[in-house]
């Protein structure tokens, strides 16, 4: 069963937005410059550890693990988070955390609530849900507060404002922050956000966050972050509101350890987190005196029960597949119109919210398989691609798609499956291919392909087929 409210806003489909995308110059600049230099952060630090692959297979051998008794663990996780003062709140869709939430600020009599970066609250829009009950969320992180002001979605899993310069955040601060003037150097920009947060911080008495673990032994919650905006949230004000996805559970802190090493390399290119924020419960006189969990399913149980499509709740949201993703790095993550863009996000979304709301996702892809090689979980996102380009073909045959049987690129592979079928028939398209190129090829590549097939050389150029085939050559040989 579906949960009955997934409020993931999804936006027209990958095939429309991309082309606007690639059309974008600067996007592309911007975006390329970004993923190009967190992937070489990445490398160096993953280049230092001997031992990385073997913690690869330790946390993905964790997560099956904590997937396969997840029932177990969470009633574990709730007592321990009972004992130690906290409250726990079940959630099966997005409609029912939301109301849990809203309703809990509202109890506490708060018109404003300051937030910690959160995927799995974007997931949910509980913002939108807040301010429809006349309550204020405040983003404290800096890219999320940049994304907010300018009233856009989220591009990146980690830096939500990856596709923005410092010239164009300039200009957003000083458009709505009142600024005068600012220049674009980072400290500048840094402490422009400062100024507006701080009084935030220290008069806002509700927090929300989410959790990027939890571990069900102690009912300790884990937030990690690169600012010390998420500090600020989870120590000072009165009550801590924490959304978290049931599967983001590791049984014990031993097993907390692993994620801690693997995370930072895999997101940031860091050796470790600069704030790691751990919590249990509620310590009278100190921090957060009202303390409430909010366990969040809202589709995550359809996905536990699929054996191929389960590997895609092992993620740790660390963006590695993003950074390393030659569709992401040309079209951005507004491309995928989902809060989870990027490789992963074309795995997670369609299953979270069904194909049929994101047929497009899983073939956002090229297969090259460069997000399976860094994923620190070892995630075969190819796998699960397949595996959902199945699930849509499924789909279109059990609801008579003879629409979709009749689209261009269907049509296409049912051509070249006849043309890859018969090595005569492969054989004469070569020798049709070598005949038909000439007009044109220039200086070996083709640069330019006419009507529908112009969208190959749009952006890229095409190495000409060479005049002598492997059979050719092979047959020569043994002449």
């Amino acid at each position: 069963m579906k949960p009955q409210s997934v409020l993931i806003e999804l936006q027209p489909k990958f095939e429309r937005n991309a082309p606007a995308a690639l059309a974008n110059t600067q996007l592309r600049r911007n975006m390329g410059k970004a993923t190009q230099t967190i992937r070489a952060k990445r490398a160096a630090v993953v280049d230092e550890m001997p031992d990385w692959e073997q913690l690869r297979t330790a946390g993905r051998q964790i997560k099956e693990h904590t997937l396969y008794h997840l029932d177990t663990y969470l009633l574990q996780l709730e007592a321990a988070v009972q004992r130690a003062g906290g409250h726990v709140h079940w959630a099966a869709d997005a409609a029912a955390a939301n109301a849990i939430v809203t309703g809990l600020v509202q109890a506490h009599g708060a018109r404003e609530v300051i937030k910690v970066k959160s995927l799995t609250t974007d997931e949910i829009k509980l913002n939108a849900a807040l301010a429809e009950a006349g309550i204020s969320a405040i983003e404290t992180d800096l890219a999320e507060l940049i994304i907010q002001l300018a009233g856009e979605h989220s591009s990146h899993i980690l830096v939500p404002a990856i596709h923005k310069n410092r010239a164009e955040i300039r200009e957003l601060f000083m458009r709505t922050l009142g600024i005068a003037e600012i220049s674009d150097e980072p400290t500048a920009l840094a402490a422009a956000a400062r100024s507006y947060l701080r009084a935030k911080f220290l008069s806002v008495p509700v927090a929300i966050s989410g959790g990027n673990f939890a571990v069900a032994a102690t009912g300790a919650i884990c937030v990690v972050e690169s600012e010390g905006n998420g500090r600020m949230c989870l120590t000072l004000p009165e009550v801590l509101i924490s959304v978290v996805g049931i599967e983001k559970l590791v049984p014990t802190w031993q097993d907390l350890e692993v994620f801690l090493q693997l995370l930072p390399r895999s997101s940031t290119g860091e050796r470790m987190n600069p704030y790691t924020s751990i919590w249990t419960g509620v310590t009278p006189g100190d921090g957060p005196q009202a303390f409430h969990l909010v366990l969040l399913d809202n589709g995550r149980t359809n996905v536990l029960a699929d054996e191929i499509g389960r590997q895609t709740l092992h993620c740790i949201r660390c963006s590695a597949c993003l950074n390393i993703c030659p569709v992401y790095e040309r079209t951005g993550g507004h491309a995928y119109g989902s809060v989870y863009p990027g490789p992963i996000g074309a795995i997670l979304t369609p299953q979270l919210v069904g194909v049929e709301h994101a047929r497009s996702l899983p073939y956002a892809s090229s297969l090259c398989g460069a997000c399976y090689d860094v994923c620190p979980v070892q995630i075969n996102i190819p796998e699960v691609l397949i595996h959902m380009r199945g699930e849509v073909v499924r789909q279109h045959q059990d609801t008579g798609g003879l629409a979709a049987a009749l689209e261009p690129e269907a049509l296409a592979m049912q051509l070249l499956s006849q043309v890859f079928g018969s090595q005569a028939t492969y054989e004469m398209a070569q020798r049709l291919a070598q005949l038909g190129q000439g007009p044109l090829v220039r200086d070996g590549t083709i640069s330019w392909l006419p009507g529908l097939l112009g969208g190959w050389t749009a952006m890229r150029d095409l190495s000409a087929v060479p005049q002598q085939t492997f059979r050719q050559w092979w047959r020569e040989r043994d002449a």
